[in-house]
């Protein structure tokens, strides 16, 4: 059995080298047979392509999709800097 940092890393490669995602900013965690990433995206659709690739990479392992959605969007109207 492939130990878990190896199996995370290979995670995070996919998810940076993956041309769906080139995400480099994802904390991969693999723990038993469970793997859960973590961290944030600017849009729902990157979150699924990013468990769509992390699960192509590690098939085997039951993911939790714990990444988080930002807006990195314009500044609100009501954001006045004086």
């Amino acid at each position: 059995m492939e130990a878990p940092q190896y199996v995370a890393a290979r995670v995070q490669q996919a998810l940076a080298e993956d041309t769906r995602t080139h995400e480099l900013g994802i904390h991969v965690d693999v723990r038993g047979d469970q793997m859960f990433l973590r961290g944030k995206v600017s849009g729902a659709e990157q979150r699924e392509r990013l468990g769509a690739v992390a699960h192509e990479a590690a098939p085997g392992l039951r993911m939790h999709n714990e990444i988080k959605i930002v807006d990195y969007g314009e500044p609100g109207e009501d954001e006045h800097l004086d």
